[in-house]
């Protein structure tokens, strides 16, 4: 098929699909790449979803697809190599064209399903044919970079994962790596294999589904979008309403594709008397054994697997469907009753491609009256290329259960808090028995949505300082947790559990455990009633057990260890409580802080071999919790996940989680960031290091270019706490100055801004004024310095510095050099591009140090 140009659509075809780009919910589109003859992505199109782009090296496959009418544009139709950037432009054309015309600006679904045959064990010595192939791979993570879908979906083969592919740092690495750490930044991603005949497919297959959904689409998991498990099929149930064919070469009269291709007469014997579950080479009749004729002398086929001429079983589950389902030498293709292999059709059902799928031009109804020879002859032409792309597919029904599962999520807004509100306040939710008469009987509502109305509802969530989790954030931990394929029996603990949050994603994970007992402490007894009433809401495996405690985790006896503590503890201060505070402080070792997040940390790393919670991310920066990260540092930290201020919705705070085993030494941190939009790998050591007061998630060579330029911890810092707006006026004896006021070596004055004071008795500010003292505002990532003139003072909008060793000589030098862009990059990062912990305290004021190069 060669590359048309876009032509123009019927009017009234065009003015549908404008009409519904312009809906409520506008059009749900997608693109394929390596899209063979389009039999997965026909489920897309079952659920009416439109076809931007479809990408397929081989125009004879790429032909199947327009005799479906995947695509509305003949140019959606793109034959091409995807290493080429002529094939990529035509694809950002197709885009571009759908955003002028229909206003799609973003496409909802990238699929890529890029050949497997560079697939192979991990191996860094790959000849130059397996890098190219494996560069398909690489392609469709670019891709999906570059264009960013809402979702995207990996498709291919039982060992993708660990495969070896050559990625875009020209590094080799395992495919999950590559994306991991190509994609992990700016969506969540679920790596799974399964077996497709326990999600609807009827036929065995085993392969990896890579689902990724945009970080920025809030409670949106990919287990949201997953197909559901459902009851196996068995083969007689699939195809056993077919009509028998016993005669060589016999094409049903009402189907063309249930048809017998010839094969040699003398092979007839080698199957006819094999039972269910026998090869031809179990006959006892050595003439009934797979053999050729050479020279008069028999040479037996060699039995290189057990399925080669294997009859299949009627009730059993059908088996996989490979390439050379054309040939009885090939893996399991013989028919459970008649002498043959399986039909097209017959490998069409165990596929679950609908009848509705062409295969032609020709209409259906028109190829069933042809002539048999006119039958024989279009077979002749078309059956190879059928039957390898069935044996090379997705099967239908995995992908139209995706597709089914995102036009749903996409259609149906995200229940707000505003909403949230509305609801309590209609239905009288603060009454705890109103609650749980709702939750029980509300069929309108998922659990998310349920656990977001229990929360706000709760009148006990301020004073615990309890607040909702996201389902994308808790799918953010729960997915760097580890495999479930590592346990037979696994023990968990939420010690704050709330409202649950984190268990959909925790039964999902870990389903397949054989034995997973789940326990949850809160320390609201209403909370836990709640919860038990929300689980009902959830399937739950019969492998999984969950246990209720009412309880203060940070009391409790817990007599057991547990293989992963994953929560969400209270981020509260006590400071009226005395005897409490005195009671959780006798249990840890850093007793510099009231905040008792804190001391949630070094509990769970009593009990818990991985440890996974969300805290404050002043845990890595603040001089409070020095003791609490030299505890943490001494085991391994995994990952850590910086979300910044997205980790919370309305909630005024930063945030981070970690995973931590105590049972292991440091190594490597994976640090994934919603700030950057990144993930990268660093030795712990590195962003631990005890030559800087705090660690640095984000430290990366030009940070240590400039480290080494500089010297530190030349500086102690003082904030003034007292001199407030009420206390200054527009004239008198001493200037205040404040942040605006300091300038590059220079103060700013500015009207109706500078203020004064006329004395300072009782002030502990007095003791810097006339002191040489060095002035930076407080909050921000562009600093400037200059020294404090005399009879003037600041306010705690900016910090005081004074140097700690009073021979060290400053000059403005040193100054102007944090005014610089240089400085400021470098900042940005020995803060670990915060947004709200910003102040200068003895612990950040260490990175304002003088330049070596003026100290020699």
């Amino acid at each position: 098929m060669t590359q048309s140009k876009a032509y123009k659509l019927p009017e009234e075809i065009e003015e549908a699909i404008v009409a519904e780009s312009r809906s409520s919910y506008g059009l749900h589109t997608y693109a394929s790449l390596f899209s063979s003859a389009g039999v997965g992505c026909y489920g897309f199109k079952e659920e009416g979803f439109y076809c931007v782009a479809t990408v397929e090296l081989l125009e004879k496959r790429l032909k199947i697809q327009s005799y479906n009418n995947k695509c509305v544009y003949k140019s959606g139709y793109i034959c091409g190599d995807m290493t080429t950037q002529e094939t990529k432009d035509k694809v950002f054309t197709e885009l571009e064209m759908w955003e002028k015309g229909f206003h799609v600006t973003d496409l909802d679904v990238l699929i890529a399903t890029p050949p497997c045959q560079g697939m192979s064990v991990a191996n860094h010595k790959k000849k130059k044919d397996e890098i190219i192939r494996n560069s398909l791979v690489v392609e469709s993570i670019k891709m999906v970079h570059q264009i960013k879908p809402k979702f995207f979906i990996f498709e291919n083969v039982r060992a993708f994962l660990t495969s070896v592919c050559t990625d875009v740092d020209g590094n080799a690495k395992s495919i999950k790596e590559a994306i991991e750490l190509n994609l992990g930044g700016l969506y969540n991603i679920l790596y799974k294999v399964v077996n497709f005949k326990d999600y609807g497919n009827p036929s065995s297959r085993t392969r990896t589904l890579v689902i990724g959904v945009r970080k920025d689409i809030k409670e949106i998991t990919p287990c949201d979008v997953f197909p559901d498990k459902q009851p196996e099929r068995t083969l007689r149930q699939v195809i056993g309403h077919l009509p028998s064919l016993k005669k060589m070469g016999e094409i049903s009269e009402n189907d063309i594709y249930h048809n017998f291709r010839k094969y040699n007469p003398k092979m007839e014997a080698w199957i006819s008397e094999i039972k269910e579950g026998q090869s031809a080479f179990d006959n006892t009749d050595i003439n009934r054994i797979p053999h050729t004729v050479k020279n008069g002398v028999v040479v037996y086929n060699a039995q290189k697997n057990g399925d080669k001429y294997t009859r299949q079983y009627w009730d059993k589950v059908a088996p996989c469907i490979h390439t050379r389902n054309d040939i009885m030498a090939s893996q399991n293709t013989v028919h459970p009753v008649d002498n043959r292999v399986f039909s097209i059709r017959e490998v069409m059902l165990m596929m679950s491609v609908p009848e509705s799928f062409n295969w032609s031009d020709i209409p259906f109804e028109k190829l069933n009256a042809l002539t048999p020879k006119e039958k024989e002859a279009f077979l002749k032409k078309e059956e190879m290329n059928i039957r390898q792309t069935l044996g090379e597919a997705v099967p239908t029904i995995i992908f139209r259960q995706i597709a089914n599962k995102i036009r749903r999520v996409l259609c149906k807004p995200t229940l707000t808090e505003q909403d949230a509100k509305g609801i309590i306040e209609r239905r009288k939710l603060t009454d705890i028995d109103n609650l749980l008469k709702f939750i029980k009987t509300s069929n309108s509502y998922k659990f998310a949505e349920l656990s977001k109305i229990a929360e706000l509802a709760n009148a006990q969530r301020e004073d615990n300082a309890a607040y909702y989790t996201r389902q994308d954030t808790c799918f953010t931990m729960v997915s760097k947790l580890p495999e479930a394929k590592e346990y037979a029996i696994l023990n968990i603990l939420e010690p704050s559990v709330g409202v649950g949050n984190f268990l959909p994603t925790l039964i999902h994970k870990y389903a397949d455990v054989p034995q997973v007992n789940i326990d949850v402490v809160d320390i609201d007894e209403k909370s836990i009633a709640i919860l038990q009433v929300l689980v009902d809401k959830i399937y739950v495996p019969q492998n999984i057990h969950i246990n209720y405690i009412v309880a203060d985790s940070l009391l409790y006896d817990f007599r057991k260890k547990y293989d992963i503590v994953i929560g969400n503890p209270p981020y509260i201060k006590i400071t009226k409580d005395k005897k409490l505070l005195a009671l959780y402080k006798q249990q840890v070792q850093n007793k510099d802080t009231n905040n008792i997040f804190a001391f949630f940390i070094e509990k769970m790393m009593s009990v818990g071999d991985i440890v996974s919670l969300i805290v404050p991310k002043s845990l890595i920066n603040a001089p409070e919790f020095n003791q609490t990260r030299a505890l943490m540092k001494e085991k391994r930290i995994a990952h850590i996940i910086d979300f910044g201020e997205k980790g919370f919705k309305g909630v005024k705070i930063e945030t981070i989680s970690f995973i931590l085993d105590t049972r292991k030494v440091p190594n490597m941190t994976t640090i994934e960031s919603y700030i950057t939009e990144d993930v990268r790998c660093c030795s712990q050591e590195y962003i631990t290091d005890n030559k800087f007061p705090y660690w640095l998630i984000y430290r990366d060579s030009n940070f240590d270019k400039i480290a080494n330029e500089m010297n530190f911890n030349v500086f102690k810092a003082y904030r003034d706490r007292v001199i407030t707006k009420a206390r200054t006026k527009e004239s008198g004896r001493i200037r205040v100055l404040k942040s605006r006021n300091i300038g590059n070596n220079k103060i700013v004055n500015i009207a109706d801004y500078d203020s004064y004071i006329d004395d300072l008795d009782g002030l502990d500010v007095a003791k810097y004024m006339n002191q040489e003292c060095i002035l930076l505002p407080n909050l921000t990532y562009n600093p400037r310095a200059c020294f404090m003139p005399s009879n003037c003072i600041a306010d705690g909008s900016v910090a005081i510095l004074t140097t700690i060793d009073p021979s060290v000589n400053i000059t403005e030098d040193d100054l102007a050099f944090y005014a610089t862009d240089e400085f400021s990059n470098f900042y940005s990062v020995a803060r670990n591009r915060g947004t709200r912990s910003l102040n200068i305290d003895n612990n950040s004021v260490f990175f304002f140090g003088t330049l070596k190069q003026h100290n020699i």
